[in-house]
């Protein structure tokens, strides 16, 4: 039986594509083996975003041909948003790669390893709707939370962003699909669902000529032992107020909303392509908290977008400040190949977009700590994540944290818990981001 090694890097939505492809593989009679460890093939499922993500994807690459010529791994094959955007450029630049395989060839990954195994160099390009958008998975995460991917593709043409030509149109799946895949995470021990699309809000509309993500949250909820669902991606013009109700009355529905702004000034915005304004974005963060108070928001930001001006950055900063997120992340403008904004007049220099990057995130510490310590004295159902025996302690996340992106807690416990076990927690004092707390 050949061994297939499999690394995945990116967002959540391509970890479910790798989850896919290991399941494909696993049907096909491929031994799932570490990827240091003699492996026939190893994958490498890439992200090719921004400018960092492309240079972790490439190192990763680099690392495995390394291991190719020292005899640890047979084959190279790389698949993911890289492999769609450079395609034949990645074959004739790294040749010790064997195949590059673009998303919409996912579904054929098991013959192109054959092929490769018979020593073959394979290039598969084919559109991109052809990449499947259901099928049996083999998970990633921790066995209590799981992606729950209800959409590929993206139609918002912000003229930063490389999605678009990656990864193709929108497409829905068609709710029964999802349902389907919902259940058999949750008989497999999922108890939180986290759902995923490149927007979200935009779910059904497609496929079924309207918004169908309240629809099909409370069908998720129907679900008996999923116990959380939690939304990221909720891009804000298509946040409707049936949506907002749906949060405020399912209560397997997490009151937690990703909602990516990017920016805050109108003229920025309209040059980034990005849908609404300010005061609109400001009446919606206004109805969220109204109709649910206790509502936890996360947001990103993007500083120095060409010709973003110091009154422009102002604007944002002074938002960011007034609004006061739960979470919130920042990045550097990152120019992409390919997109209108690369060719945009007016670019800032890196000093200049860095040095912004860290005013925004310095003030959203200061509103952390703030909120934080506001949460002082109060108990939180939390999710437990894992046990350190060295401290006897436990790391957990609340409603207001996603895995990997947000906050945790960490606490203590008179007895023994296990990891995906709910429990209360009362907390006694904040850690940088974290909080402190104990099993009341």
């Amino acid at each position: 039986m050949n061994t297939v090694g499999f690394i995945s890097l990116g967002c959540p939505k391509n970890q479910v594509d790798g989850e896919c492809l290991l399941a494909l593989l696993n049907e096909n009679g491929f031994e799932i083996a570490d990827p240091y460890d003699g492996v026939d093939v190893v994958i490498i499922n890439t992200c090719g975003f921004i400018e960092s993500a492309k240079k972790e994807a490439i190192e990763n690459i680099l690392d495995m041909a390394q291991l190719k010529e020292e005899g640890t791994v047979g084959r190279i094959v790389v698949t993911g948003c890289l492999a769609e955007r450079y395609q034949q450029e990645i074959l004739d630049e790294i040749p010790e790669v064997d195949a590059v395989v673009g998303i919409g060839a996912n579904g054929s990954i098991a013959d192109i390893i054959r092929q490769v195994l018979e020593g073959e160099t394979v290039g598969a390009f084919p559109p991109k709707d052809e990449m499947p958008l259901n099928g049996e998975r083999i998970l990633t995460t921790p066995e209590h939370y799981a992606y729950l991917k209800i959409a590929d593709g993206c139609n918002n043409r912000c003229t930063y962003c490389a999605i678009p030509a990656i990864r193709g149109r929108y497409r829905s799946r068609e709710i029964e699909d999802i349902i389907d895949e919902a259940k058999q995470l949750s008989e497999k021990g999922v108890k939180e669902l986290i759902v995923v699309a490149q927007d979200t809000t935009l779910y059904g509309k497609d496929i079924y000529g309207e918004l169908k993500l309240p629809e099909l949250l409370k069908k998720l909820c129907e679900i008996e032992s999923i116990h959380w669902i939690r939304m990221l991606y909720c891009y804000p013009d298509e946040f409707t107020d049936e949506l907002i109700e749906t949060i405020a009355t399912e209560k397997k529905v997490l009151p937690y909303i990703d909602l990516p702004l990017q920016h805050a000034d109108d003229a920025v915005l309209k040059r980034m392509n990005r849908r609404g304004t300010q005061a609109q974005v400001k009446q919606l963060i206004d109805k969220l908290r109204t109709r649910i108070p206790e509502i936890c928001i996360r947001t990103t930001f993007i500083t120095g977008f060409p010709g973003e001006t110091e009154e422009q950055f102002e604007n944002l900063a002074l938002f960011v400040n007034e609004t006061e997120f739960d979470h919130l992340g920042c990045f550097a403008y990152s120019a992409e190949e390919g997109t209108p904004a690369a060719n945009f007049d007016d670019q800032l220099d890196d000093k200049t977009k860095f040095k912004r990057q860290d005013i925004i995130m310095n003030d959203q510490y200061a509103i952390v700590q703030d909120k934080h310590t506001r949460l002082i004295g109060k108990e939180f159902e939390v999710i437990v994540e894992e046990y350190d025996a060295y401290t006897d302690s436990y790391t957990g996340r609340t409603y207001m944290d996603a895995p990997e992106i947000d906050c945790c807690v960490k606490f203590t416990a008179d007895m023994p818990l296990a990891v995906g076990e709910f429990c209360t927690v009362k907390i006694f004092d904040i850690d940088e981001y974290d909080l402190l707390g104990e099993v009341e």
